[in-house]
């Protein structure tokens, strides 16, 4: 494994490292390898590939990291359901997809396929021609389509502006193209993850739209089913509304993670770009008994 400085047992002033990132595996803009040797020109070290619902970028993330002195982790985001909520856990893997993880992913994938083909169908209704197509020709390959997809599509058909209005008007929560009956409950998802040797860790939190106390049923309910992580960073976030979901991951026992949820260049987010963690008693979930050779030297 790479040689470098051990990751520092508190959140507060940590730097080069970023949990959360997407590659064309799944929905984002670049091939694993130019996601590496970016993330190795902005000065990050540890990282992990987080594409949804698939492993499938992780080979050649590792490699090319290997060669420009990085480690990477094999991970996923997994799409999930919570009380009629579509809700993504990160599964950090030290270990790789092993037990009853690797028939959940085959089962991610004919799920994402069965909901890209039910998202089609309501976006023709509101007329987009030959939706799925069109987001396969978004797509540029053969992987799961997602709706960044779809929303590329809507653009490139006129039907709206930009992707940001896309998502607001058909694709968002609660709009027509979201469709989240497929995904599995988060407590079966947790013990796929838990069954691979890994950590599960809620994805950014603060971005369900819910309230503070539904928040907390939703930590309450993921810690219940083994999870023992959430992302406390992710992304840009209001400073005052992260000191508050560190006191509920700390009154839950959970550790802390963080990622930029980078997706394509030229955004807003970069690898390794987000807020800074605040003063906190919450761990760091690279102190995690599972990920100490991550954390190591």
């Amino acid at each position: 494994m790479t040689s470098l400085a051990p990751l520092p047992a508190a959140l507060e002033g940590v730097g080069g490292i970023d949990l959360h990132m997407h590659s064309t595996a799944s929905d984002g803009a670049l091939p694993p390898a130019e996601l590496m040797a970016l993330c190795h020109a902005r000065g990050l070290t540890r990282l992990a590939l987080t594409d949804h619902d698939t492993v499938a970028g992780v080979a050649e993330a590792q490699q090319a990291a290997q060669a420009l002195g990085l480690r990477v982790l094999p991970a996923a985001e997994l799409s999930t359901q919570w009380r009629g909520m579509n809700i993504h856990v990160v599964a950090l893997l030290p270990q790789g997809v092993r037990g009853s993880l690797e028939a959940g992913l085959v089962a991610q994938a004919e799920a994402r396929e069965a909901r890209a083909e039910e998202i089609a169908r309501r976006l023709e209704k509101l007329g987009l021609d030959d939706a799925l197509a069109r987001a396969r020709e978004q797509a540029g390959g053969p992987r799961p389509l997602g709706r960044p997809d779809f929303a590329r599509a809507l653009v490139a058909a006129g039907i709206t502006p930009d992707i940001k209005t896309a998502f607001k008007k058909h694709l968002g929560s609660g709009k027509p193209g979201d469709v989240k009956a497929h995904w599995p409950f988060i407590s079966t998802a947790v013990e796929w993850i838990r069954d691979a040797g890994g950590v599960a860790v809620l994805a950014h939190p603060l971005r369900y739209g819910t309230t503070r106390r539904k928040r907390g049923l939703l930590l309450d309910d993921f810690t219940a089913a083994g999870g023992e992580a959430a992302e406390l960073i992710s992304g840009y976030q209001n400073a005052d509304a992260t000191r508050d979901l560190a006191r509920q991951l700390d009154e839950r026992g959970l550790y802390a993670s963080l990622g930029s949820d980078f997706h394509f260049p030229g955004g807003a987010l970069a690898p390794g770009s987000m807020s800074p963690a605040p003063r906190s008693a919450v761990r760091p979930v690279w102190m995690h008994p599972a990920l100490a050779a991550f954390a190591a030297a």
